[in-house]
């Protein structure tokens, strides 16, 4: 680390690059971490990264063969064909040539296992179809270049002789953003940006930090943390997702209450686009000089050009954080708590209420308790239901988490508690608090491994009116079980839902859908028609497109539906006017100048 004379900055030292946190390429996480089935029908995370992992849970395949109404019997695998058949790389020698002149021979990659990676994000269709079928197109190359001039000379190369980019951050979306257009005929080269990963300097006392594109999440929270200060963005997918990735999507943290969202954080972006490098000579705290161009890069995602580093907003660390629970007797009260924590003005920094199907969830991912621990357990199962009478198929829980000072937390505990008592909302615990935020990483592995037990999962989310929001949630829960009803679908289908964010105007929605599809024709692709049927239902009950996650390829089609005719000729435009040789081909949104100009 060194600290320079221009305002006491300090330049942290790059992250450093462990081996133990090697990525899997067939499926979600790290490649030490995942479910697995002992002998016993017990099901056990590996690795020691989760507070979950090493523990037996052997009421999670009984639970979930209740819910869906089929017995799950763990010998019943589908098991991963994982590689695919890879396609070949297409070749344009010129333009690899071109990128000889600057890129070292490590940083350009034509593995084709690595390619494939390159070629896919995390959604369902994704991640089924690089275990049990193929990808029509991939990309030619993986390059990976260390700055910003090297990405300058990236599209330049690529202008000149034709080719492709796609930039690749985490390649954690579920919009398939990252999928190749089939239909391109040039050389695509996926540009990685993690080795554009380094946090260029902290400035304390305006509290800003210049950071990266290709910065990880998980390294952004420790670097940062090491001199006194947290950025506040922590989606659920913060161990693998980047800086660059989270402008792209206009994503959005589960500490939002608190510290906002990506773009209350961002205040500048720098860009390499097909007609120049987009940077400004200085960061202000607001200013009015026109259109602003650094929005239009705000969910973007890859289409205008590639994001190298942005300056961002610090906030000191938190003198103290705390987590807690509260319990309540249905849905609608708990979504009533929400309403009027909202009003009060100071929620924390993470509030969650989970739908009765997710409260169990939670329950069946308990290890069995033992001793003193499972006394307790016993005599609070016995307050709640009995003495308090809450029904255990109609409760929920709402998880949360305090940041501040330690007044500013004592106030909103206080605040908060009183809320919940005139809602009949009980204490449940930090530690069920604690657990139930942290449960969110573990979760995400959660998908991948019900998948080799003949279980198709995805989350959806969207943001809706407090008015419309508990109608939109039962509609949509209504239609997967229509359709999965008119298809004749063995079982029940899973539907669930969680409120993640409050805004003064509403909430952010996140389903979570699944369906076993053992006997099933095409079973990716009715799970893909299930969840378009969903989306079309978010969007009759007043919900967003999206919330958080994007429009990449999967949402595409629902543009016409909340945007009008000349709205979506000025995306096609301004897509046509920056990028007239669609050097930046990845299709997202349904726009491609290149169909246009060619």
């Amino acid at each position: 680390m060194s600290q320079g004379d221009d305002g006491g900055r300090i330049c942290p030292a790059p992250p450093r690059k462990r081996s133990e946190d090697r990525e899997r390429f067939d499926g979600w996480g790290f490649a030490d971490s995942g479910f697995r089935i002992h002998a016993n029908g017990a099901v056990e995370l590996s690795g020691n990264r989760y507070d979950l992992a090493g523990t037996e849970l052997p009421d999670l395949l009984p639970w979930i063969s209740r819910m869906i109404g089929i017995p799950l019997d763990p010998r019943e695998v589908n098991p991963s064909q994982y590689p695919p058949v890879i396609p070949e790389p297409r070749e344009n020698p010129a333009f690899l040539g071109e990128l000889r002149k600057f890129l070292p021979d490590d940083a350009i990659c034509d593995d084709s296992e690595n390619r494939l990676r390159h070629g896919h994000g995390h959604a369902q269709k994704e991640i089924y179809a690089i275990k049990h079928g193929q990808l029509a197109r991939i990309p030619d190359l993986v390059v990976y270049p260390n700055g910003v001039e090297q990405v300058e000379a990236l599209v330049a190369a690529a202008l000149r002789y034709g080719a492709c980019l796609i930039p690749y951050g985490g390649g954690t979306n579920v919009t398939q953003a990252l999928l190749c257009p089939a239909d391109e005929e040039r050389i695509i080269a996926s540009v990685d940006l993690s080795r554009m990963n380094r946090i260029r300097w902290i400035d304390p006392q305006n509290r800003m930090a210049c950071i990266e594109a290709g910065a990880v999440g998980r390294e952004i929270v420790e670097i940062l943390a090491q001199h006194g200060f947290t950025m506040g963005h922590e989606p659920d997918s913060v161990e693998f997702s980047t800086l660059g990735g989270w402008i792209a999507t206009h994503a959005s943290g589960m500490k939002k209450n608190r510290y906002g969202n990506i773009e209350d954080l961002v205040l500048d972006v720098s860009a390499a686009t097909a007609v120049g490098f987009l940077t400004r000579s200085s960061v202000s705290p607001r200013e009015s000089v026109g259109v602003d161009l650094r929005r239009w890069l705000y969910g973007s995602e890859g289409n205008l050009g590639i994001v190298t580093h942005a300056t961002v907003k610090l906030f000191p660390l938190p003198e103290v954080q705390h987590y807690q629970s509260v319990v309540f007797r249905s849905f609608e009260e708990g979504f009533a708590f929400l309403y009027d924590l909202k009003q009060y003005g100071a929620p924390p920094a993470s509030v969650r209420l989970t739908d009765n199907l997710q409260f169990q969830f939670s329950r069946a991912l308990k290890p069995t308790s033992v001793g003193l621990k499972r006394l307790k357990g016993r005599f609070e199962k016995f307050y709640v239901t009995r003495v308090k009478r809450f029904d255990p198929d109609e409760m929920v829980a709402c998880t949360l988490v305090f940041e501040g000072s330690r007044e500013e937390v004592a106030v909103q505990e206080s605040a908060l508690f009183r809320i919940a008592r005139k809602h009949g909302g009980l204490r449940a615990g930090a530690e069920n608090g604690k657990r139930g935020y942290e449960l969110t990483f573990a979760i995400a592995y959660i998908r991948d491994f019900v998948m080799d037990h003949y279980l198709l999962a995805e989350s959806f989310e969207t943001s809706v009116s407090w008015s419309q929001t508990l109608a939109l949630c039962e509609r949509v829960k209504r239609r997967v079980r229509e359709e999965h009803a008119a298809r004749g679908l063995p079982g029940v289908p899973f539907i669930s839902c969680r409120i993640t964010q409050l805004y003064d105007t509403g909430v952010c929605v996140y389903f979570y859908c699944a369906y076993h599809y053992k006997g099933v024709d095409r079973p990716s692709e009715v799970f893909a028609e299930i969840e378009q049927a969903a989306r079309d239902e978010v969007l009759r009950s007043g919900g967003s497109l999206s919330h958080h996650h994007g429009i990449g390829k999967l949402r595409a089609e629902f543009l016409p539906e909340i945007m009008s005719a000349p709205m979506l000729e000025w995306s096609r435009r301004i897509k046509r006017a920056v990028d007239p040789h669609n050097v930046f081909g990845a299709a997202n949104h349904g726009v491609d100048a290149g169909k246009l100009s060619r």
